[in-house]
């Protein structure tokens, strides 16, 4: 039950396009016996059939420009090989702190830079 509901928590931030890996990692990892990278490695499975899903419904509400999506999904796949490679030769307490400084950023910036 407790992975459904983080399952479930997850879903619905990813659907909203802000990231499910946000709430999934940090409640796996807290709330389970699964390490940083099998979280992280967990992510990117759930990550396909939630985004198709959500890419499905942003599609029919058109809310995708399809030249920023090209250029953003070129450089994502080449930052994935990059940061894959890095993530599995890395100390996985090295790789834990490195993702909670990267949500306390987000976290910081999200509460002080105003956007319109």
């Amino acid at each position: 039950m407790k992975l459904f509901i983080i399952g479930f928590f997850s879903g619905i931030v990813s659907g909203m396009g802000i990231g499910g890996g946000t709430i999934l990692i940090p409640s796996l990892i807290l709330f389970t016996q699964i390490t940083q990278k099998q979280a992280q490695g967990i992510n990117l499975i759930v990550f396909i059939p939630i985004s198709i899903v959500a890419l499905i419904v942003h599609y029919i509400n058109k809310n995708i420009e399809f030249k920023l999506a090209f250029l953003i999904i070129i450089g994502g796949i080449i930052g994935a090989l990059i940061g894959s490679s890095i993530a599995v030769k890395i100390n996985p307490n090295i790789l834990k702190k490195l993702f909670s400084i990267l949500l306390l950023c987000i976290g910081i910036s999200e509460l002080f830079i105003k956007k319109e």
